[in-house]
This record gives C-alpha cells, structure tokens and sequence, in this order.
C-alpha cells in the first residue's frame, strides 16, 4: 500500500503548466512544496514536494496560494531523470489525490467584506412617519 496523508503550510504559490493530452485537450499539473512541522525534539519541518494533475491541478490553480494550510492525501512517487551536465538526479514527490483546506478565511479577510447596508444617520430614524 502506498497511501500519505499531510498537513502542512504552502511554502509558495502553486506553479502550474499544461500538459497536451492524445485527445487534444490540455491537463492541468500543479507543483507546490508543502512544509510539515516536525514533532518531539528534532524540531522543524520537512518540505515536501507535490503534484497534483488533471482536476487538483486546476484546483490547486484556483484556491491555492502560499501560506495556506492544507491536507493532502496521496501517493509516494520516485523517479529520476539526467541534468544537461549528465548528472542522474533522483527525485521523490507526492502526487496528490485529494486536497483539503485545514482552516477557515482570516476573520480579517471576512470583516473587510461589504455587507451592502447603508449607516443611516440616528436623526434620519427618528424623523421616518412610522416605527
């Protein structure tokens, strides 16, 4: 079973490309690395590389920005490839399956909204024909 569940903070924005599929349309892929806290005495976080394609990746180009805190549930995915100097560079990511966001909008970001209603002076109350 290869099965990862994550909860950690956005360490940058998603950086998202489109991928050119058989059938002509375009698949999202979204890269961002996630920084999970370390528990116990070795204080400090890992940072942990993700993918997230197709539908996550959209979603991930739509909701996601840096300093989010968001779970993940996913896979663990090695592969390798050859840099230009001939260098083989291996690398491990978590492909994401799911998404899921860990806690609500700043009580600041909901203040700021406008509610539509107009402040009626007190005077302007008292002087209406009905009460």
């Amino acid at each position: 079973m290869n099965k990862v569940v994550l909860i950690g903070r956005l360490t940058r924005d998603p950086e998202i490309r489109y991928s050119n599929q058989q059938d002509g349309t375009q698949m999202a892929i979204a890269r961002y690395s996630l920084a999970v806290d370390r528990k116990g005495k070795d204080s400090g976080a890992d940072f942990i590389s993700c993918v997230a394609f197709g539908k996550h990746g959209e979603f991930a180009e739509k909701y996601l920005s840096k300093g989010m805190k968001i779970g993940i549930i996913g896979r663990i995915q090695t592969g390798s490839y050859i840099k230009q100097d001939g260098q083989k560079v291996y690398t491990t990511d978590v492909i994401v399956e799911e998404h899921e966001f860990c806690e609500k909008k700043a009580d600041s970001e909901l203040e700021s909204a406008p509610d539509d209603f107009v402040q009626v002076p007190e005077d302007a109350v008292n002087d209406l024909p009905f009460k």
